[in-house]
């Protein structure tokens, strides 16, 4: 059932999966092992079903390409569009699409994707977190409107990407805890940066969410209100019934949500099944609070897809960079709409590292590899293809689970991996990237397994490199020496800054949180100050003689000069924040998303330091300006880049 025997950490310690961790992780999957009884009765029941196919579960095919594969009998070919063919010898060319064989009364699931997705050209974007932004109008949460203010700002600098945390739909309770990678639903967008008529209050150094999301909430219902009574609905009308069946579920969702709780796993029995008559009656009690979730929606949707079309039409080659979550809430939307995706009672979570003896336990629901398979991949199709649609480049998070997901039985224990069809998932990715035109990256950082870091540049899927991880005991690697199918930047939001990376701050925040004593704290940070050394040896070779070593510039040239295709400027180095967004192993005791910037999107475009780092990626002939072209501000001067060039 793909669950893996043994496995070496982070650590170099190999360990074994015991048979408690494998009894729970196949109950994940929805097999009934209580007992070796029990246990071998479930194998017979795989092993007889195995015996009886003459297909393959799934097959990759090149889309418009004959696969030179003939079946052993008649066949009968489904498209994806609905269209029937069928016939004996050769299986014909396929266009791009999921589409389902049939032989002898087997089913395979014909997966038609290009060979590989087209690379990279030469240029540079900005991570810049939504959710930390001021909004331009009152200094309160920012809002779609905001995002698009700041892409169109962006452009105006030469950048062709702005990268986002997740967007996802997450919880409105304000006793939920806050996290853009803790979704409720992958495939609806967050309301909370939908745009309000009025201002609300200004942000402090620290966002307080439960704040903010009873005073939206309220703002948003008031909202809707106003557009009952005044506005024209056809054009939501018509986008609701184009989403169908599982918009009006996840409607239903939130509106349960607001009456029962955030967790469908708490709400009473009867509710807790989006079938059943129950949740039937109560979609018809709820009908103008379905209808006002389901509104929410269509502005999020309509709101962020003009973020990129203002992103794409002031001058980015690619616009906004989404970031698709690896798991979501075992207890939120996206469960109780589809539940047979998902392993139960299992959580997404990661080996024994040096931070964390024990492992860690995500609190996400996986995929269940062998409901992918039996559902032709649909799900993660959908789920890719939400966010594709909204992007021109999309980051898969973690991408190491497409490969093998590390799984940890609730309620404690150790995990183990469990492996995923790796080809297969590849293929789905390749196939909805082609779709939308998009490109993707897959964060490929950690126990990295064995070939998947190949199978990734075979597909033209990017990979990350970062230079905080590409320092050893002989040394830094030179950035130009990143390979072009790669995406670069100094860390990333679960890491430290170039000012916290340099001065030891998440060291001293881990030994201040009591997880590591005073000897470890010392030995990090000698070896903090070796790898800061050894990555100044290497940025001082792209950079201005005259810049000191400790100046973000001179890193920011050699990220510049990184052979990487793409090269992305992180907002927190630009304007010298020492925190990191995200302490990972921590949940109260550090301030988790809550941080925000000291600028908005209006402050963007005129900003010195982004303006003089936007011209350091000019230098070295990334984005749509050069270095002679760029006329963007220096220290003191609000000149921006001239669209005649």
């Amino acid at each position: 059932m793909g669950i893996v025997a043994s496995y070496t950490d982070q650590t170099k310690r190999r360990r074994r999966t015991a048979k408690s961790t494998a009894r729970a992780l196949l109950a994940g999957m929805g097999l009934s092992v209580e007992t070796d009884a029990a246990a071998q009765a479930a194998l017979r029941e795989v092993e007889v079903a195995a015996q009886g196919r003459v297909l393959p579960d799934w097959r990759v095919v090149e889309a418009d390409v004959a696969p030179g594969w003939t079946p052993p009998a008649p066949w009968r070919l489904t498209l994806e569009t609905g269209e029937e063919r069928e016939g004996r010898g050769p299986v014909p060319a396929t266009p791009l699409g999921l589409h389902r064989l049939e032989v002898s009364g087997t089913a395979c699931t014909m997966i038609s994707a290009p060979a590989k997705l087209p690379a990279p050209q030469r240029t540079w974007g900005a991570m810049l977190p939504l959710h930390a932004m001021r909004s331009g109008q009152d200094g309160g949460l920012s809002d779609y409107a905001d995002l698009a203010q700041a892409g169109t700002a962006l452009a105006e600098t030469g950048a062709d990407f702005l990268g986002l945390n997740p967007l996802h739909a997450g919880f409105w309770d304000p006793a939920v805890a806050f996290s853009p990678y803790t979704p409720s639903h992958r495939r609806r967008l967050s309301a909370l940066h939908v745009g309000l008529p009025r201002g609300t209050a200004p942000l402090g150094d620290l966002i307080d969410f439960a704040a903010v999301r009873r005073d939206r909430y309220h703002a948003l219902s008031a909202t809707f209100a106003s557009f009952d009574a005044q506005e024209d609905p056809s054009a939501f009308d018509r986008w609701r019934r184009a989403e169908g069946a599982s918009l009006e579920r996840f409607a239903l969702h939130q509106a349960l949500s607001d009456r029962h709780g955030p967790y469908w796993t708490d709400w009473p029995t009867a509710l807790r099944e989006p079938d059943g008559d129950a949740a039937r009656q109560m979609a018809h009690t709820l009908e103008r609070d379905v209808r006002f979730h389901a509104w929410l929606q269509w502005r999020a949707e309509t709101e962020l897809a003009d973020a990129q079309a203002r992103s794409l039409a002031g001058g980015m080659r690619l616009g906004l960079y989404l970031d698709l979550a690896v798991g979501t809430h075992p207890a939120g939307a996206e469960t109780w709409e589809d539940r047979h995706s998902f392993a139960t009672g299992v959580s997404l979570g990661a080996p024994p590292d040096a931070f964390a003896s024990d492992g860690q336990s995500w609190g996400l629901a996986p995929f269940n590899p062998h409901a992918l398979v039996a559902q032709g991949f649909r799900p993660l199709a959908d789920t890719l293809r939400r966010q594709l649609r909204l992007c021109g480049l999309l980051r898969i998070d973690h991408i190491l689970g497409f490969d093998r997901a590390f799984w940890v039985p609730d309620g404690g224990g150790a995990g183990a991996y469990v492996q995923m069809p790796r080809d297969a998932m590849l293929a789905v990715v390749r196939l909805e990237a082609a779709r939308a035109g998009a490109m993707v990256v897959g964060e490929d950082l950690g126990n990295v397994p064995r070939g998947l870091r190949g199978a990734l540049d075979c597909a033209g899927i990017l990979g990350c490199k970062l230079q905080i991880f590409e320092i050893s005991a002989r040394g830094a690697r030179s950035p130009k020496t990143y390979p072009a199918a790669s995406i670069a930047s100094f860390s990333t939001h679960d890491l430290p800054t170039w000012g916290g990376w340099r001065a030891g701050h998440d060291i001293e925040t881990h030994r201040a949180l009591g997880h590591i004593g005073a000897d470890a704290t010392e030995r990090a940070m000698q070896d903090r100050q070796s790898d800061v050394a050894h990555l100044d040896a290497v940025t001082q070779q792209a950079a201005p003689r005259d810049l000191p070593a400790a100046s973000v510039d001179r890193m920011h040239h050699a990220l510049a000069a990184t052979g990487s295709g793409l090269a992305m400027v992180q907002i927190e180095n630009v304007l010298d924040i020492t925190p990191q967004p995200n302490l990972p192993g921590t949940v109260d005791t550090y301030p988790n998303w809550r941080q925000t910037l000291p600028i908005g999107a209006r402050d963007l475009a005129a900003h010195a330091a982004l303006n003089r780092t936007a011209k350091i990626m000019a230098q070295h002939g990334r984005g749509r300006y050069t270095s002679d072209s760029f006329t963007g501000a220096d220290d003191d001067t609000d000149t921006r880049p001239d669209h005649a060039v």
